[in-house]
Formats: structure tokens, C-alpha cells, sequence
């Protein structure tokens, strides 16, 4: 099993900067993969950026790319996602995930095996 648990959200306003983190624990080695969604109610899990611990291999989302930006510290099992100007239509739930898929079923939720609980960011004015 692997736990994953989100932290950094928050109340913003539109312009802002966050960086949410997403620390992974338990059996990691079995998930090279690890992605990031949002989701708002009423919608589907939006897909954001995907990375994976042993090679690096990063994509971004075309709805985010050049705002967010995700990373990872292999030293301490967390994955971060930057995001700067933020918007309001930015505000959703964070979810990391993780899995041991390849890179073509990054933004398929079914793909991932690990969820974590979720963080709130907001962004109003």
C-alpha cells in the first residue's frame, strides 16, 4: 500500500502563487508514477502534470502549462506542484496520485492505483 497526503492549499487571491506538496509513503518503489488532478463538483477529475520518480519524465497539461509546474524531491517522497497566476477558475480540489503506469495513460484517473485525500484552493478576490 502507499499513502499519499496533499498539503498546501488554501485561500487565495487571483494572481497568486501556491505550491502544493504531496508526500508519499509506504510502498513506493511499486509507483514510478505520480500525477496531479483537480476537480471541481459536478465535473470529471481534470488531468494537470504527471512525473515519475526514477527517470524524471515530466508533462504538463495544456490547460496549465507555463502556470504550473511539478516536481519532485526523491530524497523526501514528495512531489510538488508550483502554480502561479492563479484564477478563479483555478479553484477546485487538489488530488496527487500515485502508479506504475506509462507516460501515454498520464491523465486516465482509472490508471492510477493511489489517491490521496485532497487539499482545497480557492482563489477569489
Amino acid at each position: 500500500q502507499v499513502q499519499l497526503a496533499e498539503s498546501g492549499g488554501g485561500l487565495v487571491q487571483p494572481g497568486d502563487s501556491l505550491r502544493l506538496s504531496c508526500a508519499a509513503s509506504g510502498r513506493t518503489f511499486n509507483t514510478d508514477a505520480m500525477g496531479w488532478f483537480r476537480q471541481v463538483p459536478g465535473m470529471e477529475r481534470e488531468f494537470l502534470a504527471f512525473i515519475t520518480w526514477s527517470r524524471g519524465s515530466i508533462l504538463h497539461a495544456d490547460s496549465v502549462k507555463g502556470r504550473f509546474t511539478i516536481s519532485k524531491d526523491n530524497s523526501k517522497n514528495t512531489v510538488y506542484l508550483q502554480m502561479n497566476s492563479l484564477k478563479p477558475e483555478d479553484t477546485a480540489v487538489y488530488y496527487c496520485a500515485a502508479g506504475n503506469l506509462g507516460i501515454i495513460y498520464k491523465d486516465r484517473p482509472a490508471a492510477y492505483d493511489y489517491w490521496g485525500q485532497g487539499t482545497q484552493v480557492t482563489v477569489s478576490s
